[in-house]
């Protein structure tokens, strides 16, 4: 069912792609469903599909010019690469306190979760390959002499468009030479600091595993720690490792009759959407579907101290993760759509009333410094480590305050906790997206797709406030709605946004990115203007269509490589549009 899926994605040219307006192909992608249609045994080289990928492969210059960095992990890991013969990152760097200027928990969360198996099997310079491993060597491309696939690759530009080869090299070389410092002023004979490097590294992997089996709840990081635990001479049939992979088939999905794994499946975040969707349409909170999902909501708050305490001086556990399955690394955008869920509740039961506190608590500790707000950990914003030349390093290195982030929290303190620019830490959020604004008066969203997210989320949290309507920032916001409203009303964004850093039109509306802007407008016009009006009727129609726009990636979850179709998004933003609409307007008038 996984071949019969991967296969049927593949284009007339013989690329995959990551998102529908990809025209030219993903490398990445390309290669990866070329190995894993391969590896089935249901696939033959000699097939015209397999013709056509290699084809493909070949025509953009081999397997060497991959890009993603996981998939060069695992072609590395499987036999397909050769490791490079010299390490980017010493596996002694793991083990610098969290005192000097560089250390691993400057690195997001969920950087770091992919980075230690990553050093562990490039120090062990670990290959595992079956019977059934099919032979990749035709994919190289123009390669010559010895040249290092790693070294090569890895050290290209981010994006050509955004970085400068020499700043690219000079930043690389300013981070490796903070981490070789640092690692100089351990104490300790050389090989034993390895030892207790690789030791740490494991330990700090096993202590992260979920009740289900999987690394922080991400089928990316599995796949990584089982790779690293073979590397470490566990038994393939080790506990660890059988739990494991029944973590990652307990994440295989099944929709329309096609099978796919999600690589962190989003049921908290789901349901607290969902929920809230519903109570704003007038769903009374004492009706069962809302009481279920507040009760399965208050089972999933996390009240113990996870990694994002380090950085957190006053930690208040009561955070929420994304995941069914995440129980230790709780983020401010999970935290608030739940407390959003909960709110009507919280006013007269004491258990939800407690759980409030506690969200609300937890969420007001996370501020950064700057005023804004992360997504998982407060102040890891260390800029040199975006200077790793890996692909995407820019919104994977690092886990920085960001539009959408502290536009949703600023909504939801303003909405649903009744507080203002009054209190000092709003303002300071508020001043953070004024500052923040891009010079065509958008703002750039991490989560979402991309421009249109983060404007929306910026105007509806600076609104929800206090921030008067016609304040500058404000109207040059919504002036930038308006010039890029679709001909037929609606709104659309390609994915290309995040990899260019820059507005990318998709040519078409799609159902979230038009619920997004409309509810952004909706938000700051006392009255229906034309716009919204036109939106509104593009939104109802948009609502009885079936195409690819329905089904559009418009969550971010790293740039270039991978993007994420929430199949309720349809449903939730313009259902939440629809009904700000109603209850600020009065009603429609067809």
């Amino acid at each position: 069912q996984l071949h019969d899926r991967i296969l049927a994605a593949q284009q007339a040219d013989g690329s995959w792609r990551v998102f529908y307006d990809e025209e030219e192909g993903n490398l990445s992608a390309t290669v990866e469903a070329y190995y894993a249609l391969l590896y089935t045994g249901y696939s033959k080289k000699t097939d015209e599909s397999m013709r056509k990928a290699k084809r493909f492969i070949l025509s953009k210059g081999g397997i060497q010019n991959i890009t993603n960095v996981l998939t060069k992990m695992f072609l590395a890991a499987t036999g397909q690469y050769p490791w490079p013969t010299s390490l980017l990152i010493p596996l002694e760097f793991l083990l610098l306190p969290t005192s000097f200027p560089i250390n691993f928990f400057d690195f997001s969360a969920y950087a770091r979760v992919h980075l230690a198996p990553i050093l562990l099997l490039a120090d062990r310079q670990f290959v595992i390959t079956t019977d059934a491993s099919p032979d990749l060597s035709d994919l190289a491309g123009n390669r010559s002499g010895n040249l290092d696939f790693f070294h090569s690759a890895l050290l290209h530009p981010i994006c050509p468009c955004t970085y400068d080869q020499r700043q690219l090299s000079r930043g690389f070389q300013v981070l490796l030479e903070e981490i070789k410092t640092g690692i100089g002023k351990l104490i300790g004979v050389p090989q034993r600091l390895h030892e207790v490097a690789t030791k740490w590294a494991e330990q700090y992997i096993l202590k992260r595993i979920e009740p289900d089996g999987t690394l922080y709840s991400y089928a990316s990081s599995t796949f990584l720690m089982i790779f690293a635990l073979l590397a470490l001479g566990y038994d393939k049939r080790h506990p660890v490792i059988t739990r494991a992979v029944q973590g990652l088939a307990a994440m295989l999905c099944s929709l329309d009759g096609k099978v796919f794994l999600q690589n962190s499946p989003s049921a908290v975040w789901d349901t607290a959407l969902l929920s809230h969707a519903l109570q704003e349409a007038g769903i009374a909170a004492e009706s069962m579907v809302i009481q279920n999902a507040a009760s399965y909501l208050l089972s999933k708050q996390q009240r113990n101290f996870g990694d994002w305490s380090i950085h957190n001086r006053n930690p208040v556990p009561g955070g929420w993760g994304f995941s069914d399955s995440n129980t230790i690394n709780p983020d401010v955008d999970d935290t608030t759509a739940a407390l959003r869920s909960i709110k009507r509740l919280s006013l007269n039961e004491p258990s939800y009333r407690d759980a409030w506190n506690r969200g609300l608590n937890w969420i007001l500790s996370m501020q950064n410094n700057d005023g804004g707000w992360p997504a998982f950990e407060k102040n890891t914003d260390n800029e040199l480590l975006t200077w790793l030349p890996i692909d995407g390093a820019k919104t994977a290195a690092i886990d920085p305050s960001t539009a959408d982030l502290t536009g949703r929290t600023l909504e939801f303190l303003g909405n649903t906790a009744g507080l203002g620019l009054r209190h000092s830490f709003i303002r300071r959020g508020t001043d953070w997206l004024i500052n923040h604004q891009e010079e065509d008066g958008s703002w750039y969203g991490r989560w979402g797709i991309c421009y249109i997210y983060g404007t929306w989320a910026a105007l509806t949290g600076m609104m929800s406030v206090g921030v008067e309507p016609d304040h500058r920032t404000v109207q040059k916001g919504v002036r930038w709605l308006l010039s890029i409203q679709n001909s037929d009303g609606g709104w659309g964004e390609s994915c290309k946004s995040d990899q260019l850093m820059r507005y990318v039109p998709l040519g078409a509306s799609t159902p979230s990115q038009t619920a997004w802007a409309l509810d952004a407008l909706i938000t700051v016009h006392p009255k229906p203007v034309p716009a919204v009006e036109i939106g509104i009727r593009r939104l109802i129609s948009v609502l009885h269509e079936d195409d690819w726009t329905t089904t559009y990636p418009t969550g971010a979850g790293l740039a270039g490589n991978f993007y994420i179709h929430y199949h309720s998004y349809r449903y939730i933003w313009p259902l939440l549009a629809l009904s700000h609409y109603k209850r600020k307007y009065g009603g429609f008038e067809d």
